[in-house]
């Protein structure tokens, strides 16, 4: 059932986080389900109400047009038949003005991220609120961003600018948006943190103190990169130097000061890499594109209900179904 991201956070606040996982294919589509049900194996195990959690389908541009954006959608909605147990939002994550009007006239997604954070506060108000007043005529909810994150993925490139708490609640008053992705310390792709650096509570106190009160706040770029997944890829023939992530216990301690989503992209990409180059290494005599996409598809399954128990979302799915009268 697609629901609207505001479904979601009024459950979560202060209590957990929501993940936000980008997806780009079939096979991450039904581990992605799987996972968020606490299945692993096959689309016909029962639901794991101890595992199972409401999450976010999050599509990039950059997933829009690696062929067709209609074929994203068609699986999308197929996995809403296959798995009828699962509570979840459609998201456009990093859209630009054009794109965030066109997935709201598509009448597909729940939500949409317009991200002008790369120009100064008034042009970031402008339009923002302009995407605003359009999705809100069709119950489409919004999320913004202020300050700049680090590092690279996909097209989106910055430099570190932390958010600024006074900023923060004028931008929300006067944009209208409906969530605020802050910078706190978190940087895309996945090269994030040198030495013992990690996310800027303090920071994030004084935001969740300056805005409304129960504001969903939003991370970006808060993948942990796990050392296991980097070392796996690296002993299959892959060259990723030292890389390190947000720790899966900031989770927690982030959702409590007013964080209900958290994106989770690079993660995936890593299962993806290191289950690709295992089968290619161990079974080089193997052309059947579904061999990988089997053992990847459990794999990611295990890891999704993984991070969604670092979330504190795992186990919530019952009651959020309750909370929507569903």
């Amino acid at each position: 059932m697609i629901v609207t991201t505001n479904d979601l956070f009024r459950h979560a606040y202060g209590k957990y986080a929501v993940g936000a996982y980008n997806i780009n294919n079939l096979e991450q589509t039904v581990g992605l389900f799987r996972g968020n049900l606490g299945k692993s194996r096959t689309n016909e195990e029962p639901v794991n109400p101890e595992l199972a959690a409401p999450f976010i389908i999050q599509i990039s541009r950059g997933a829009r047009g690696y062929t067709d954006k209609r074929f994203l959608e068609a699986m999308i909605r197929t996995a809403e038949e296959v798995f009828p147990e699962a509570i979840f939002a459609v998201h456009l994550d990093h859209g630009t003005e054009e794109t965030c009007y066109d997935s709201i006239d598509s009448g597909f997604y729940s939500s949409v991220m317009i991200d002008a954070s790369h120009h100064d506060l008034e042009k970031n108000i402008e339009i923002t609120r302009r995407v605003a007043d359009r999705a809100h005529e069709k119950g489409i909810v919004v999320e913004a961003e202020l300050g700049q994150l680090g590092g690279v993925e996909e097209d989106i490139v910055g430099s570190v600018c932390l958010t600024e708490p006074d900023q923060a609640a004028e931008f929300i008053q006067r944009s209208g948006c409906d969530s605020l992705a802050v910078a706190i310390g978190t940087s895309h792709g996945a090269y994030k943190f040198s030495g013992k650096q990690g996310l800027r509570m303090d920071r994030l106190a004084q935001i969740q103190k300056a805005v409304p009160a129960d504001f969903p706040l939003v991370m970006h770029g808060s993948s942990s990169v796990p050392k296991e997944w980097v070392d796996r890829i690296n002993k299959a023939g892959g060259k990723m130097k030292d890389s390190s992530g947000v720790p899966e216990d900031q989770y927690l301690p982030a959702a409590r000061l007013g964080v209900c989503k958290v994106n989770i992209d690079t993660d995936g990409r890593l299962v993806w890499c290191a289950i690709y180059r295992e089968t290619f290494r161990d079974k080089p005599e193997d052309f059947d594109p579904r061999t990988p996409g089997k053992v990847f598809m459990q794999a990611y399954a295990e890891y999704i209900a993984h991070k969604n128990q670092k979330l504190g979302s795992a186990g919530q799915l019952a009651s959020v179904r309750k909370s929507l009268g569903k």
